[in-house]
């Protein structure tokens, strides 16, 4: 049989297709092993291989039970993410495979609305803006817009996980798209702290240097309650799994919760600002 000679720095694909090569190989296993192991034929599996065919997230989770990596760090569902999400922050694509699984999400954000909570006008404002000044381009505006519609989806299942937002008061107060825009985006606020699973408080300025995070944050409750903290800097997100460094900003987290307002108190306000939309 002829081997193809594959160059794995060609593509993101090609790299996913040398990858599975490589472990199938370490393993000893011939293709229809493979096949064997996750459902799909050995064309299959050779397509991938050999990157005629992409690989979906089913074939890279089953690939994933197969080669017995699913709770690593280097997954072939994570390889998947990075393909499909390609343009996206690096970093940020690991970090919606687990978001998609979290029980409980925590999130602090400075200056926007956080993605989970934008109406879909909101956040195509911010990406067209990014797109006139030339930081993207227009199809990457669309992804970005694209997926996080699909992250929204995700959070509304059967059980639903908590969710936990604390904004800094210049979320609700920055001016994003117009009255129209803004007005919508702030209903849309109002209906989120009523829904029976979410916490929503703002921090008002005036907590000052009590404000216990300059940068936003996400932290992630996972099934087995291990927690998975989320930063971004301007060129690259960061996943943080180590329970020494996430530990304490779940502690920072629920002191800044301590100084925020409450629920209601942070709905009134809200409420307030549209007044001034209107």
């Amino acid at each position: 049989m002829n081997r193809k000679e594959l160059e794995p720095d060609s593509s993101p694909q090609a790299a996913f297709g040398a990858r599975l090569r490589s472990l199938r190989e370490a393993r000893g296993w011939k293709q229809e092993d493979v096949a064997e192991h996750t459902g799909y034929s050995s064309t299959h599996i050779s397509a991938v291989e050999t990157g005629r065919k992409n690989p979906t997230l089913r074939f890279a989770r089953q690939a994933d039970r197969a080669f017995g990596i699913e709770e690593t760090a280097d997954t072939f569902e994570r390889e998947w993410r990075e393909i499909k999400h390609g343009s996206l922050l690096e970093g940020f694509p690991q970090y919606v495979g687990y978001e998609g699984r979290a029980v409980e999400l925590r999130l602090y954000e400075i200056g926007i609305i956080p993605g989970l909570l934008q109406t879909p006008d909101y956040a195509r404002v911010l990406a067209e803006s990014a797109v006139r000044r030339g930081a993207i381009a227009q199809e990457q505006a669309d992804e970005r817009v694209s997926v996080l519609a699909e992250r929204q989806a995700a959070l509304v299942r059967a059980k639903p996980p908590m969710l936990f937002v604390t904004m800094d008061e210049s979320c609700v107060r920055r001016p994003v798209g117009g009255p129209e825009v803004m007005d919508a985006q702030l209903e849309r606020l109002i209906e989120v702290a009523e829904m029976p699973n979410t916490l929503l408080q703002i921090a008002p300025y005036e907590i000052g240097e009590r404000r216990t995070f300059d940068l936003p944050v996400t932290l992630l409750t996972l099934p087995d309650r291990s927690v998975v903290c989320y930063a971004e800097s301007q060129a690259q997100g960061h996943l943080d799994r180590e329970s020494t460094s996430v530990l304490p900003m779940l502690t920072a987290y629920h002191q800044l919760q301590a100084e925020s307002l409450s629920q209601s108190a942070s709905v009134a306000m809200i409420r307030q600002l549209r007044k001034g939309t209107s």
